[in-house]
C-alpha cells in the first residue's frame, strides 16, 4: 500500500510540473515592457513578500529554501530570428532595445543574467544546440554593442531543443525562445 502512494505521489508531482512548465508565460510583442521585465527578473526580496502562515509556522522566502529549490527570477521572451540563423530580425531589435533599458535601469544595474537560447526539436538535436548557442550570443552582442550593457554581466547558454515549454506542440514557436535568468540571487 505504502509502494501504491509513493508512486501515485511521484506521477502527480511530474504531471504537476510538466504543466507548470507548460504554463510559463513567454513574452512578446508589446508584452515586451520595461517595467514587465523588471518585475519578471527582480530577485525576490525579504521586504516586499509576505510569509505566508500555516498554524503558527511561517514560511517566507529566506527560509522557504531549506526544504525546496528556489527558482531563480527569468523572463522568457519571443526573440525572432531568420530561418535556420542567428540573425535579429528587425522586430527582435526593437525588443531586445526593451530589454537592455531594463537591464541598465537601477534596479537590475548590479545583477548579472544568463540568456538561454531555446530551440524546438525540429531538426538534428546537435545542430539545434549549436544554434540556440549562436541565437543566445546574438542576443548577448546586440544587448553589449547597442545598448552598452557591460559584457561581464552577461552570459550566452544554448540549451537546445530540451527544455519545451508546449510539450504537446513541439513545433509551437514558444519553444523557440530566449530566457533572461538573473544569476545574483
Amino acid at each position: 500500500m505504502k509502494v501504491k502512494s509513493i508512486c501515485l505521489m511521484i506521477a502527480l508531482a511530474a504531471l504537476s510540473f510538466s504543466a507548470l512548465a507548460q504554463s510559463e508565460k513567454v513574452l512578446g510583442g508589446k508584452d515586451i515592457t520595461e517595467s514587465a521585465l523588471i518585475q519578471a527578473l527582480s530577485p525576490a526580496t525579504g521586504s516586499g513578500d509576505t510569509p505566508t502562515r500555516t498554524r503558527s509556522i511561517r514560511v517566507s522566502p529566506e527560509n522557504a529554501s531549506i526544504g525546496a529549490a528556489v527558482k531563480p527570477a527569468s523572463a522568457s521572451l519571443m526573440i525572432t530570428f531568420e530561418t535556420n540563423s542567428a540573425t535579429l530580425t528587425p522586430r527582435a531589435k526593437q525588443s531586445l532595445d526593451v530589454v537592455g533599458e531594463a537591464l541598465a535601469s537601477n534596479k537590475l544595474g548590479s545583477f548579472r543574467f544568463a540568456i538561454q537560447g531555446h530551440a524546438d526539436p525540429r531538426g538534428d538535436s546537435e545542430a539545434n544546440l549549436r544554434l540556440s548557442q549562436l541565437r543566445a550570443e546574438s542576443v548577448r552582442q546586440y544587448l553589449v554593442q547597442s545598448k552598452q550593457i557591460d559584457e561581464s554581466r552577461l552570459e550566452a547558454v544554448g540549451k537546445g531543443d530540451k527544455e519545451l515549454i508546449n510539450s504537446s506542440n513541439p513545433a509551437a514557436p514558444e519553444n523557440r525562445r530566449v530566457t533572461i535568468i538573473n544569476l545574483t540571487q
